[in-house]
This record gives structure tokens, sequence and C-alpha cells, in this order.
């Protein structure tokens, strides 16, 4: 069987520069959809956050101004219930060693405004993510969840992910939201900043995926289906 390691942030808001934490979590789609794939698929997947929390679904993703139409909103809606159970009991990102996260085929982390909070300054997910690039193999991101590579930055500002080609959430995606006018800083300008190979679509919100070796990057919610698909082919 094939064994996914889901990485969802326990982050319950992101706080902005005016000291306001606006209320977010995990975006339902962004999960909802890839696991809906892997399963399907057969893979046996685990969810894990920092710490064991238990995740909360963004409200934004379910509705109409997270861009989800009333009746994806209830089939989200019931999702997240039938799967509360595996939410309300994730394994502790933080106890896992290299060698639990080797015994997985697919390490997937997906987004949300989460990981703008917690991830992407949590070092022991940085240590896993640098080990499971060097390892050659599946490691995919989806949205703002390449935020968690600026934990991979030593002292010096160096990363492993230098060089290499990823896509993620856009400014000008993100700037759709008001809120993002008083983000601390945006994820394409931080992409660019640590070195990595930023590209993104032509046309906002549309699906892009791209692939660098085992790294696998999705640019927004729409490159759900995408890039969980393109993952289960390559996992075939």
């Amino acid at each position: 069987m094939t064994d996914v390691l889901t990485v969802v942030t326990a982050a319950r808001h992101w706080t902005l520069t005016d000291g306001t934490e606006h209320p977010t979590g995990f975006w339902a789609e962004e999960f909802l959809v890839p696991y809906g794939i892997f399963t399907g698929a057969g893979f046996d997947v685990t969810v894990a956050t920092p710490g064991a929390a238990t995740p909360v679904v963004d409200e934004l993703s379910l509705g109409l101004t997270g861009g989800v139409l009333p009746h994806t909103v209830k089939r989200f809606r019931t999702e997240l219930e039938d799967l509360a159970p595996v939410l309300e009991n994730p394994v502790d990102l933080h106890a896992l060693t290299t060698d639990d996260v080797d015994s997985y085929d697919l390490v997937f982390y997906p987004g949300g405004h989460g990981p703008m909070e917690d991830l992407a300054v949590d070092k022991l997910s940085g240590r896993i993510l640098t080990h499971r690039l060097a390892s050659g193999r599946p490691l995919a991101l989806l949205c703002h969840a390449p935020a968690a590579l600026l934990a991979t930055v030593d002292d010096d500002g160096s990363t492993p992910f230098a060089g290499r080609h990823v896509t993620g959430l856009s400014n000008r995606e993100e700037l759709v939201n008001s809120f993002a006018k008083k983000a601390p800083w945006l994820l394409e300008d931080k992409l660019k900043e640590i070195g990595t190979e930023y590209g993104k679509a032509l046309i906002p919100f549309r699906p892009h995926v791209v692939r660098d070796g085992n790294l696998y990057t999705g640019q927004n919610p729409q490159s759900s289906k995408k890039l969980a698909e393109t993952l289960v082919d390559a996992l075939g």
C-alpha cells in the first residue's frame, strides 16, 4: 500500500502587521480534494500537525468569498464531518523522526493561510522538508504551504530549496483578499527571496503544477486536483 503523510497547519489565525489576528486554518479544497483522490487510489493517508493539535478549517474556504459554490460547500462540509475522527486525532509532527518520515511514500503539505503563521517558522518541519528533499522521494506542497520552506533557511541564509523550481499562491492572487494588504509578507516575494525559482500561471486562479525532481508544488486551490492526480500517476 502507498502511504501518505499529510502535514496540516495547526494555526487558527494569521497575525497581520497591525497586530490583528485574521481567523484561518487549512483550506478545505486543498485538504479534501487530494485526500479523496489519494484514498480513492487506495493510498493510506496519515494526518500530522505540530503538537498533534486538532486543525481547523478556514471558513473562508467554505463560502462564495473563497470562490466555492453552494453545492460544493455542502459537499465539503459533509466530507469534513465524515473525516472528523481523522482530523481530531492527528499524529504529532514534532514527534516524527526522519526514519518515521522515510516510511511514507509521499509527504504532502496542503495550504490555507495557516502555514504562514506556524509552518513558516517551524524548524522541526523545516528539518523534515530538508531531509525529504535530499532523500529523492516525493514531496509536495500546495498553495500557501510552500511557506513552510522558509523554515529550511539556516543561519547564513541558505536553503537546499534554493534554485529549485516551485510555485505557490501569487501576489496577485493573494491581494484579492482585502486583509492581505496588511500581510507582514507575501508568499511569492519570500519564495523569490530565499532563492527558489518561482513560477506561476499566466492567468490567476487557474490550475498550475510545477515538478522539479522529487519536489512538486501547486499554485492555488484550483491546483488541488491536478497536483493530487499528478502525484498518483507518479506513485502508480
